[in-house]
């Protein structure tokens, strides 16, 4: 059964991956429409419907690009849908949060000392949150309310703050980062799917059928499209987070991620300016610049609110591995290979902060962390880095052995 772990490790090296390449293809193709939409002008041969026309120079060619502002006076032979990227980020994240946080709950989802719930409990939770979102924000959109764009702009931002507080309340540090953007990114992918790729489609019919469409779809798509383009920075460093414990692993988590949106809403305005030539407001880059040094302040300042936590049980899982054979002789190689940088007050030289916040200076972290110590020290090499603490060979094949007894039910 020890095979499992390996193979779960390897296919979520792929959805990752899958996750990864389409986020790139979203992105970018939502990047430059937004910026070749700011950067239409206006000409005199432009033809009927026509809002602008852009030049541009890539790959040894030159490219003429026409917008009609809401359609062309005929349907054309050929026409490009960009949608499959927006499908395939999302419901490659969907499982990539599957995989991790579900099929991990016990030690990314669910921290007892913060809400002390069962594994189901909490990605009922998740999913129920990850829904909500797009069910208020929409209608929000299709209200009165939603007729003033900076207002509704900024009440979505007054949610994201409430919604990085209340996921903080409930999930590990690292899960509430990761549900924050992927509560963002729904919605975002939510806008394609229900409102953006349906208004094209009435216009396109229209088309076809002779009709002259309502600019009404046109517009209202290219709202929601707005607003998942300033959302895409902050998302893509929320799904970056668990790289950075200083940021989602400290006392002011929640204030730090709603900072990170208005750093990624400032710079999104900033080359919107740009493309648009409406200003060149570099006054955008000082703010975040600010706001960035304010994140790396509050990412170190000393637990005031919380304290240091309470002491919570092992869950099932980590006490079966606690239970196994070997597993004193584990401890003892992990606290004397692995403790000098992932502890509370690392004294390894040049490390500050335990790596990815993992801290194994007991017999509980260890346990806890059994799955992570048996994939990065025995089956790979990767623990210790460059293997300055000189873990043996034989001390790999001890955790090996230990991580397999556990699987197999093999008490000490």
């Amino acid at each position: 059964m020890y095979e499992y772990a390996i193979f779960w490790d390897w296919i979520m090296f792929a959805v990752r991956w899958l996750h990864v390449i389409t986020a790139i293809a979203w992105i970018g193709s939502s990047f430059y429409f937004i910026a070749m939409d700011l950067g239409l002008r206006k000409a005199e041969n432009l033809p009927k419907g026509a809002h602008g026309e852009e030049w541009q120079v890539h790959g040894g060619g030159f490219y003429h690009i026409r917008k009609f502002l809401v359609a062309p006076e005929a349907m054309p032979e050929h026409l490009t849908w960009f949608k499959w990227e927006s499908y395939a980020t999302w419901l490659s994240g969907v499982a990539l949060m599957a995989l991790v946080y579900y099929g991990g709950a016990e030690l990314y989802l669910v921290d007892k000392a913060i809400w002390d719930v069962s594994p189901a409990v909490g990605i009922l939770v998740s999913i129920a949150s990850l829904s909500i979102g797009w069910l208020i924000y929409d209608t929000l959109c299709k209200s009165k309310f939603g007729d003033d764009n900076t207002r509704l702009m900024l009440f979505l931002y007054v949610a994201l703050v409430a919604m990085a507080w209340g996921y903080t309340q409930v999930f590990t540090g690292r899960a509430a980062f990761l549900h924050l953007g992927a509560f963002t990114a729904t919605i975002m992918s939510a806008n394609v799917f229900f409102v953006i790729m349906p208004n094209q489609r009435i216009v396109v019919e229209d088309l076809k059928a002779g009709r002259t469409p309502d600019p009404k779809y046109g517009k209202i798509a290219k709202q929601r499209s707005t607003h998942n383009n300033y959302l895409t920075l902050p998302v893509i460093f929320l799904m970056l987070s668990n790289h950075y414990p200083l940021a989602f692993a400290t006392e002011f988590n929640w204030i730090i991620a709603s900072l990170v949106f208005l750093m990624g809403v400032l710079i999104r305005h900033y080359f919107n300016s740009h493309h648009g030539r409406t200003g060149n407001p570099t006054w955008t880059w000082a703010v975040t610049a600010i706001l960035f040094i304010i994140i790396m302040w509050l990412s170190t300042v000393p637990k005031v609110l919380t304290g240091e936590g309470e002491e919570v049980a092992l869950a099932p899982q980590a006490q079966r591995f606690a239970s196994a054979e070997h597993f004193g002789e584990v401890t003892d190689v992990v606290l004397g290979r692995c403790s000098m940088c992932h502890a509370q007050e690392p004294f390894f030289e040049g490390i500050l902060w335990a790596p990815k916040n993992v801290l194994l200076e007991s017999s509980e972290q260890v346990a806890k962390r059994a799955r992570e110590i048996y994939l990065h020290a025995a089956v790979s090499t990767a623990m210790p880095p460059a293997n300055v603490s000189f873990m043996e060979p034989a001390e790999r094949v001890l955790i090996r052995k230990w991580y397999e007894a556990a699987v197999a039910g093999k008490g000490s």
